[in-house]
């Protein structure tokens, strides 16, 4: 079988090694199994700044040797590492005061940088962890610790799994042997919080920045709210 040579860069090893870390261990934790082969080069993609490994393809080989990926081993669901666009405005349902402020609390990977000292910013906090659950599993607190990590930048997730617990997003046995996600449905302000998060990671970046600039913010809350 013919190989094609794929020309690879990363414009930020630290966060490529981060990325691949927490990527691994969080596909461990819920396929039990390591990544495929295909979605490895997919994770790699995403570490380069590309959507998928047909981005890359797309985008440094000509396009009659760029393959399409293969319907199966498709890549599982992590965050892109993005750039954020300080001069493009978030599109989606305006944020409340609220939100605005529980963005600023994440990095542009979707990772919690910080404890928010305001339960209301608390509140949008651990909504946003809860979408990192899958509401069809039943988890063991190693393995919601485990997802924890990979999610937080400050090393407190005993607290994290507390405030889900707390904040009525997950439920678990009197033991603690088994954690389960709640079926819940989240409100305008929460799925805007969302949104903004989603179209951070998505963007791509002229310019790097830790955590959405007070330009994002402002171009978040004067959105037009969408149905």
């Amino acid at each position: 079988m013919t190989r094609t040579a794929l020309p690879y860069s990363a414009p930020d090893l630290s966060a490529l090694a981060r990325l691949l870390e927490r990527a691994l261990l969080d596909h461990q934790v819920t396929h039990g199994r390591l990544p495929g082969h295909v979605e490895m080069m997919n994770l790699l993609a995403r570490g380069a700044g590309h959507r998928n490994l047909q981005a890359l393809q797309a985008a440094t080989l000509p396009v009659a040797t760029a393959a399409p990926m293969p319907a199966a081993d498709a890549w599982f669901d992590a965050p892109a590492v993005a750039e954020v666009d300080p001069a493009a405005p978030v599109v989606g349902a305006a944020l409340s005061t609220h939100a605005r402020k529980a963005l600023e609390h994440f990095d542009a990977a979707g990772r919690l940088e910080r404890w928010p000292l305001k339960l209301s910013v608390q509140r949008l906090a651990m909504w946003v962890l809860w979408t990192r659950f899958d509401a069809r599993r039943v988890y063991t607190e190693r393995e919601v610790n485990q997802i924890l990590k990979g999610w937080h930048l400050y090393g407190d997730h005993v607290t994290l799994r507390r405030e889900l617990i707390n904040h009525q997003l997950m439920t678990r046995k009197s033991d603690c042997s088994e954690y389960r996600k709640l079926a819940l449905e989240p409100d305008d302000e929460v799925r805007s919080l969302l949104q903004a998060l989603r179209s951070a990671a998505r963007r791509p970046a002229r310019k790097r920045s830790q955590r959405p600039p007070r330009e994002l913010l402002r171009a978040a809350g004067a959105a037009t709210p969408t149905a």
